[in-house]
């Protein structure tokens, strides 16, 4: 009894020191706090307190809603709710937070500009606590506006480990949470044109796992996607690629074709206006190649992977002129990997479709046809001015699938 009554005491006398104390000897209780209660279960924190725990959450929740605008000790106070709500058998933490507003000021903090990387991650962290106790713990974050404030965060940030945070997050609140999983999804493709490339390849990574939950595909994921194929980052384009992979198995199959199909042909009031950075007096020579053929390359890329692992595409794709295309992207002599990447994708629709071979054949001419196919991959060391123009002017045509593509 007397062991208890001494408990009490000292926790009331911590609890007077932090009502009475100044920022700074609030900061030292804090990390005296954090220090000694990391991964403690709910009962270990209640009887660390005398089973006044609830006391000292409170006065926590009071002081980061009056001081998150500002960020004092921002870092330690989300560590210390973090040691709370993640607590096991800790539930009553948990509802006492959000009977307080705690979502609503963690989302807040993850919105503000002037609010640390760190501090973001870590007020992810906590959100992430609430989001895995369960589905309507996830639902009340997202009727807080919560899958915004968290894709804006992931589109703003400039750290990895916060956008990385906040990618799980968003992942997070998409599973076993029906009533919200099309709102992550919208949010997850809204991202895709976002500025940041690590926050269009996160996108495009975690709407692979969300699409197959939603099951159903959202025509408007077609275009911004078949935009990242003009970003210069691969590990954006091989997300992109796979995620378009994915992406025939579902009813926006057509869309995408027909984009990758139009993609190989670059529009030319789209494509003559460099990016302004490459064209910059003040900066280095830049040699890189327009964005557009970079797209045009990708997709000549993505068309033949598609037709090596589904024929039934590949027929698609040649119904959609896609061997014209692909002929006027080989032509294209401002940009090497187009045409090296689309005369692989045509040598291959040569050798498995013989009207497609007798096609080509016809339209490039014998000395053409064997530069073409003989090498695909070094075909823009060796072709000329003329035989470049002849494939960007080439008439083929095959418009449905007869007898001899078997």
């Amino acid at each position: 009894m007397a062991k208890a009554q001494t408990a009490i005491s000292s926790v009331m006398a911590m609890l007077q020191e932090w009502d009475k104390g100044s920022t700074s000897v609030r900061l030292r209780i804090l990390n005296d706090f954090i220090h000694t209660s990391k991964n403690k279960t709910g009962p270990e924190l209640e009887a660390d307190f005398a089973q006044a725990a609830s006391l000292f959450l409170a006065r926590l929740t009071a002081w980061i809603r009056l001081t998150y605008m500002v960020g004092t000790c921002l870092s330690q106070q989300l560590q210390a709710l973090t040691i709370f709500l993640s607590a096991s058998s800790g539930h009553k933490f948990l509802a006492e937070f959000l009977e307080v507003g705690g979502v609503l000021t963690v989302l807040e903090i993850l919105g503000l500009k002037q609010a640390k990387e760190e501090d973001k991650t870590q007020a992810l962290y906590l959100l992430m606590c609430i989001a895995n106790a369960g589905r309507k713990y996830k639902e009340l974050i997202c009727e807080s506006y919560g899958i915004r404030a968290v894709a804006e965060c992931l589109a703003r940030s400039k750290s990895e480990e916060t956008q990385e945070c906040a990618r799980h997050t968003l992942q997070t609140l998409a599973q076993g949470n029906p009533k919200f999983e099309s709102q992550v999804y919208k949010g997850l493709i809204a991202l895709l044109p976002s500025s940041s490339p690590k926050a269009q390849q996160m996108a495009a990574q975690t709407l692979r796992i969300v699409q197959k939950i939603v099951r159903q595909a959202n025509p408007n994921i077609v275009e911004p996607l078949v935009e990242l194929l003009k970003s210069y980052h691969l590990e954006v384009q091989f997300e992109a690629i796979e995620l378009i992979k994915d992406l025939m198995s579902y009813d926006v199959q057509e869309q995408l074709l027909v984009s990758l199909v139009a993609a190989l042909v670059p529009v030319k009031d789209k494509h003559m206006k460099r990016p302004e950075i490459l064209d910059d007096p003040n900066i280095p020579e830049l040699k890189r190649p327009l964005p557009v053929y970079v797209q045009q390359a990708a997709a000549a890329k993505v068309i033949g992977i598609l037709v090596r692992e589904m024929r039934d595409i590949a027929e698609k794709l040649i119904q959609k002129r896609c061997v014209h295309n692909l002929m006027v992207a080989m032509g294209n002599e401002d940009h090497a990997d187009s045409q090296r990447q689309a005369s692989i994708t045509l040598e291959y629709l040569a050798s498995t479709f013989p009207i497609v071979d007798e096609n080509i054949r016809e339209a490039m001419g014998d000395i053409l046809y064997q530069l073409c196919m003989s090498n695909p991959e070094m075909l823009y060391m060796n072709m000329n001015a003329v035989q470049a123009d002849v494939l960007r002017s080439n008439k083929v045509n095959i418009p449905g699938i007869v007898e001899g593509m078997e």
